[in-house]
């Protein structure tokens, strides 16, 4: 099986590959996993080690990695903040240097952008950004390889409801390089970053996607396809968190909300839910809901991506 090539060396964030390049990895990632449930084994990866670092703790990056690294016949080391010298002083560029004479690539969860753009520049391997507070290139990958397989193209509209976070940002710009068309609705204070906006309407003009940033919740989801939402506190924001709950009462996925969408409408999250707040059980537990095929699809894009970046 011939896998997807990227040029770059790294994915920081889902502007570093190109339209084309993620077609390529979402009509991989389909064979892999239509292969997979066929019981064909795919040992691409024969041989390698993928090293994952987490400051930040995760169900869904964690189990996806480790378990497509094992299905691709490689390996996986979890390594926490605090089972490494990174963690207690050592250098970003020291452990970046140290991990390329040991494994094939680096996946990182962590808080600051910077500091996965830093492992990057002095890592002789692949890099991937398993989140920060600025991206989330890999569940926006696997959510529009979502809709990818549902829909055997892109045609379509995306609304994000809630929080302009790391989820919208990483959205904006997937969809603005696919051609998807997307609507984000936050409230004022908590719209997504206008740097990122901007990145997002130059891609657009290329690809013929529709970028809409509002505050107006029901403009949003006019005509909307899909309708996606995210937690209104994200780890490392418990502080404000009464804040954010009153800001973003009204940003939520309710059956109230979906009615007014076409009837074709399904619902979208990438977990972990906090049941109640930005989407109720009744919603989230129904058949208009695709939350747990997005879960799953993490395992599947992540191997195509994994192939990309450090197949032979």
């Amino acid at each position: 099986m011939k896998t997807p090539t990227v040029k770059s060396k790294d994915l920081l964030t889902v502007t570093d590959l190109s339209k084309n390049e993620i077609l390529d990895i979402f009509k991989f990632s389909l064979k892999l996993k239509r292969e997979t449930y066929q019981g064909k084994l795919h040992r691409l990866l024969s041989g390698k080690t993928l090293a994952m670092i987490f400051e930040k703790s995760s169900t869904r990056t964690r189990v996806s990695f480790e378990t497509g690294v094992q299905q691709l016949g490689g390996n996986a080391l979890f390594l926490n903040k605090n089972d490494i010298q990174l963690g207690r002083g050592e250098s970003v560029p020291d452990t970046a240097r140290v991990l390329s004479r040991y494994v094939d690539g680096i996946m990182i969860r962590a808080f600051k952008q910077e500091m996965v753009a830093e492992l990057a520049r002095y890592a002789d391997i692949p890099v991937i950004n398993g989140l920060t507070d600025l991206y989330h290139p890999c569940q926006a990958l696997t959510d529009l390889f979502t809709i990818y397989e549902r829909e055997k193209n892109l045609k379509v509209k995306l609304s994000y409801i809630g929080d302009g976070n790391n989820m919208a940002h990483s959205l904006l710009l997937c969809a603005s390089i696919l051609g998807v068309d997307i609507s984000i609705a936050s409230p004022k204070g908590y719209l997504p970053d206008k740097n990122i906006v901007e990145r997002a309407f130059l891609l657009s003009k290329e690809s013929g996607a529709t970028v809409n940033i509002t505050t107006d919740i029901d403009l949003a989801v006019e005509n909307a396809n899909y309708i996606y939402t995210d937690v209104w506190v994200s780890m490392g924001q418990e502080k404000e968190a009464g804040k954010r709950r009153r800001a973003l009462s009204k940003y939520k996925i309710s059956s109230k909300l979906l009615n007014k969408c076409p009837d074709n409408c399904v619902v979208m999250h990438c977990l972990p839910a906090h049941r109640g707040e930005e989407i109720d059980d009744d919603v989230m537990d129904s058949n208009k809901s695709i939350i747990f095929d997005q879960a799953e699809n993490r395992l599947h894009l992540q191997k195509g991506l994994l192939c990309a970046l450090m197949g032979s």
